[in-house]
């Protein structure tokens, strides 16, 4: 039995806003769409969306689980993504100027680092748990957790991709390089910051 229309349409609600508010893969997105413009960033984007597809897929047959029952392996996954995060803030702290790479020699995210990155964000699990624990009727379980995760995947694509345009949108003012520098810096330390829920809130 699928889920009722006016519960589809609370969680789509739910789906818009933890997808287009701020968090590590849109500050990382908008940072992408200022260094390397929209189109190069479209993988990237395509990448969060499925991988955090899988992500709520597994969290719903039954990862979510497997952590409870094995507590230390979601504080390890916790300290790894922070890790992660830690190193890709350094890397967006460090990118030269928009100039220095007319030979292609920087890159934007791929696709499959984003969707692998799904896994490791802290954001993307408490979105996950929230939609499958909040959300997700018990009758017609397995089919409803489908249906969340499409609908999630559709809703969060175009909110993310919000990010990136606006990073796009970004790139003639940031043409100094030391504005960029500025920005870069500024994107880094607000992904530096999305770890502190993580730590100090529980």
């Amino acid at each position: 039995m699928f889920m009722s229309t006016s519960l589809l349409s609370a969680f789509a609600l739910f789906a818009f806003v933890s997808s287009i508010t701020p968090g590590p893969n849109n500050t990382m997105l908008l940072a992408s769409g200022v260094n390397f413009g929209f189109r190069r960033s479209i993988p990237h984007a395509l990448g969060i969306s499925v991988g955090f597809m899988v992500l709520v897929i597994s969290v719903g047959l039954g990862l979510g689980e497997v952590f409870k029952a094995l507590p230390w392996a979601y504080t390890a996954l916790r300290y790894i993504g922070a890790a992660y995060l830690l190193y890709l803030a350094w890397k967006i702290a460090n990118s030269g100027a928009m100039s220095d790479d007319t030979h292609g020699k920087r890159k934007p995210m791929t696709f499959l680092a984003a969707a692998v990155f799904q896994w490791v964000n802290p954001k993307a699990w408490v979105m996950a748990l929230g939609a499958i624990t909040t959300y997700t009727p018990a009758e017609g379980y397995f089919t409803n957790v489908l249906v969340i995760a499409v609908v999630f995947a559709v809703v969060n694509l175009p909110s993310v991709c919000v990010w990136a345009g606006c990073g796009t949108g970004l790139r003639n003012v940031l043409r100094e390089p030391r504005w960029l520098k500025l920005f870069n810096w500024s994107m880094a330390g607000l992904l530096v910051l999305s770890l502190y829920p993580m730590f100090f809130l529980g």
